[in-house]
């Protein structure tokens, strides 16, 4: 029996990873290069790693060292302007909100800190749907390992089995199965141009789907 949904943060209730991509390729552009956006896809729902960290990267491509705070800087102040300007995604809320009335237990497991996904849960006015909050310092790994899931699942004193989990990325699908977890698959305008596969169901929206529709899926 399902007793609770688990949702990622980053790209699936608010878009964040367009507005890093397009600060970043800003950026980019600056420095006289520009950033493929398959090549950021390949830690969309991650972190910078030894596949993809933005410094190393333009400095590969310049062929000279960049000083690493300026670039951030720049970075943060553009996606930061970006991200501000954008609504939640479409059938977010409906879902928490049916999900509350069918009193079902609601999660966050992301590989974001606390401070950006509690912050921005709190300016959206949704921290209060949500019974546990998982970020990336409750683990040792973040996706695609499936330490948040299985942590969020610990939190809320339940199986693999009674739990369903909202991914926009293929980091976050894959650790959903290693995880055990069913996992409706969610892309944003960013993960649409990755592939990836694996999930229990694709929706291109939340909004194209009632919550009560998608359980009579699964």
């Amino acid at each position: 029996m399902l007793k609770a949904l688990i949702f990622d943060f980053d790209g699936l209730v608010l878009d964040t990873e367009t507005p890093e991509y397009e600060a970043l390729n800003q950026v980019y552009t600056e420095y006289g290069q520009s950033l493929p956006v398959e090549t950021y896809g390949l830690v969309v729902g991650s972190q910078y790693n030894h596949e993809f960290e933005p410094v190393s990267h333009l400095q590969d491509l310049m062929g000279e060292p960049l000083d690493a705070e300026t670039f951030w800087k720049k970075v943060n102040r553009h996606r930061l302007e970006l991200i501000e300007q954008n609504p939640l995604l479409p059938g977010v809320e409906a879902y928490l909100r049916e999900g509350k009335a069918r009193g079902l237990k609601l999660a966050v497991a992301s590989s974001s800190p606390h401070a950006w996904v509690d912050g921005h849960l709190k300016r959206l006015g949704l921290f209060h749907y949500f019974d546990v909050i998982i970020c990336k310092e409750d683990v040792v790994n973040v996706k695609p390992h499936p330490d948040l899931f299985l942590a969020a699942l610990g939190a809320l004193h339940l199986g693999a089995d009674e739990a369903v989990i909202f991914e926009d990325s293929a980091n976050g699908v894959l650790a959903a199965r290693q995880a055990g977890i069913r996992v409706i698959a969610v892309p944003n305008p960013i993960t649409r141009h990755m592939k990836f596969e694996g999930e229990t169901l694709r929706l291109q929206s939340l909004a194209d789907l009632s919550l009560g529709d998608l359980l009579r899926k699964l």
